[in-house]
């Protein structure tokens, strides 16, 4: 069976580690890549793993793309602390192990879970992630916010899902989407070159309205219309935060 690591990234999540190196215990090796978590996250991952290494957090890709080298082994598991590998996703990775692998990454998808919720539609239906890879053909792409594999190989889907928590409370959303906005602004710097009604205005209210509507979020209850209003709140959000880091406004 090919040997592999599974690299989990922390920042304060005292409350997500324990289950979520539970759920990779199966693992060859575990690495804890941590950004100096000021609560109990380091203390209770030393109860599953002694290799904890930890670095200044600049964005998730450099985070990622510096720990991986760093493992034993080749082929890698990331696994975000919000998420649990469920025994079925489990015993399919053991299977595609057990002998040279056909993909060279596989695409996993996500059961997402908001304030305790499921939710079926709301854009989440298709929400997939590459997770289980061969360092060596992969890498993250240098990007601030949601940055992916990138990949000189093939990659193949698995059947089995990550199960996602992904906010616990409203303030949970509202706190990352506040972040993720600084953070996707830098990514836009170079891309957007002038800030228009048409970025502010128009296309909040059409991610709201493909969000709701056309990908079935009325159909989550109010978790649907939470998750909608506050998406097309985080596309204004990036925008005017762009509008600042350009005139030189700080946070």
């Amino acid at each position: 069976m090919i040997k592999f690591t599974a690299v989990i990234p922390t920042g304060n999540e005292e409350h997500n580690i324990h289950d979520v190196l539970e759920s990779v215990s199966f693992a060859d090796e575990i690495m804890v890549i941590d950004s100096f978590s000021t609560d109990k996250t380091v203390e209770i991952a030393k109860q599953h793993t002694d290799f904890i290494i930890q670095r200044e957090y600049e964005n998730s890709a450099s985070q990622k793309n510096w720990a991986i080298p760093q493992a034993t082994h080749d082929w890698v598991l990331l696994v975000d602390a919000d998420e649990r590998v469920t025994k079925e996703l489990k015993e399919e990775i053991q299977d595609i192990l057990k002998s040279n692998p056909k993909k060279d990454g596989y695409w996993i998808y996500r059961n997402n879970h908001f304030m305790g919720k499921k939710i079926k539609y709301s854009g989440w239906q298709g929400d997939k992630v590459i997770r289980l890879f061969d360092r060596r053909k992969c890498k993250y792409e240098q990007k601030h916010v949601h940055a992916e594999i990138i990949s000189t190989g093939d990659i193949g889907i698995l059947k089995n899902k990550l199960s996602h928590n992904t906010y616990v409370s409203f303030d949970d959303f509202s706190n990352k989407l506040d972040r993720y906005a600084w953070w996707q602004a830098k990514d836009y710097e170079k891309r957007v070159k002038r800030i228009t009604f048409f970025h502010l205005i128009i296309k909040p209210f059409f991610r709201f309205f493909k969000n709701y509507f056309i990908q079935l979020g009325f159909l989550d209850g109010m978790p649907g219309f939470i998750i909608a209003y506050m998406q097309s709140y985080g596309v204004m959000t990036r925008y005017f935060k762009l509008w600042m880091i350009r005139n030189g406004i700080k946070k």
